[in-house]
């Protein structure tokens, strides 16, 4: 398979006018001055860090990605890559082939943000029982004292 076979899609936004955010809404304002609030809305989603770390070993096809990122619907996983794509964390490559194939890879933006997710990952993962801890202490009416 040579290079002049396949189809990469651009990094260029398309106009305002049709820009979404969060489940395919359109966006109230796309000039917001908050650049972690931008960055948030992205990454604080039920997928897209899932879908990150997946991608981070190499490019997967559709149906490979959707297999390893459990619970995921076919319809979360399309609009989840959509806004990857858009947001320029995730490349998408068309393989002409019968039927044609499609690959899934990290650009180097989004190559640079998985060292903040696997950080973000091991904290996490090392306060996990403090935070359910202090959420059963919590629930409990204990701190209510």
């Amino acid at each position: 398979m040579t290079n002049r076979n396949m189809q990469v899609t651009a990094l260029t936004s398309p106009p305002a006018a049709v820009h979404s955010r969060g489940r395919g809404r359109p966006s109230a304002r796309e000039d917001l001055p908050c650049p972690i609030r931008d960055v948030l809305d992205r990454i604080g989603d039920a997928w897209s860090v899932l879908v990150l770390t997946t991608v981070e070993p190499g490019p997967l096809r559709f149906n490979q990605l959707r297999r390893q990122v459990e619970d995921i619907s076919q319809r979360m996983l399309t609009v989840t890559l959509r806004h990857l794509e858009r947001d320029g964390l995730v490349s998408r490559t068309v393989i002409p082939s019968t039927p044609p194939q499609v690959e899934y890879a990290l650009t180097t933006m989004g190559r640079s943000l998985c060292l903040p997710l696997k950080v973000l990952a091991d904290w996490a993962g090392s306060h996990q029982p403090v935070i359910r801890s202090a959420r059963r202490l919590y629930d409990s009416g204990a701190s209510e004292q």
